[in-house]
């Protein structure tokens, strides 16, 4: 670790599309036929912050912190699964500094619902907007994404140990 306590962490998860579960991604219910498959919201994009967020932190990974056979977080939104991994990180001396994502869905158009995201999710961390950045590209029809079976996302995390003798880097959002 350098001097100033600086860590990166990355994250991916991917989830099939099924029917009848609501999409949420990012935090927020987007309107489509289909929803994402798992135990909890299945929010893929969360889901992968907050394994970004964990490994930035050597803190192992969402599925051993909420085990996905665990009936306490079946359907529970993945805003307090990261909730949560804010406190884990806090416990640890981190403190998250910024985050860039990118989900990876053929469908649906997901540009109208990225601001209300980035805010749920800079909300949740206690981060500025500016800090959070999601973004939505696609397959181009190649392979189980491109033929619309899943949604993905990856993450990337900066966090700060905050027992450091320097204080956190000056951020200042673009």
């Amino acid at each position: 670790m350098n001097a100033a306590g600086i860590r990166i962490g990355i994250g991916i998860d991917f989830h099939r599309l099924v029917s009848g579960r609501k999409l949420i991604l990012g935090g927020v219910e987007v309107p489509f036929e289909l929803g994402l498959e798992g135990h909890s919201d299945a929010d893929v994009l969360l889901h992968a912050i907050c394994d970004a967020l964990l490994g930035a932190a050597a803190l192992g990974d969402i599925g051993h912190h909420f085990p996905p056979g665990d009936a306490a977080y079946k359907d529970i939104s993945s805003l307090e699964l990261l909730s949560r991994v804010r406190e884990l990180l806090a416990q640890a001396g981190y403190l998250a500094l910024q985050l860039d994502s990118v989900v990876i869905a053929e469908a649906p158009r997901l540009a109208p619902y990225i601001g209300e995201m980035r805010g749920r999710i800079a909300t949740t961390l206690g981060l500025p907007v500016g800090a959070v950045s999601v973004k939505a590209t696609t397959c181009e029809g190649l392979g189980p994404l491109g033929r619309r079976e899943g949604i993905a996302a990856w993450a990337v995390a900066l966090i700060w140990q905050a027992s450091s003798e320097k204080g956190p880097p000056p951020f200042d959002p673009v």
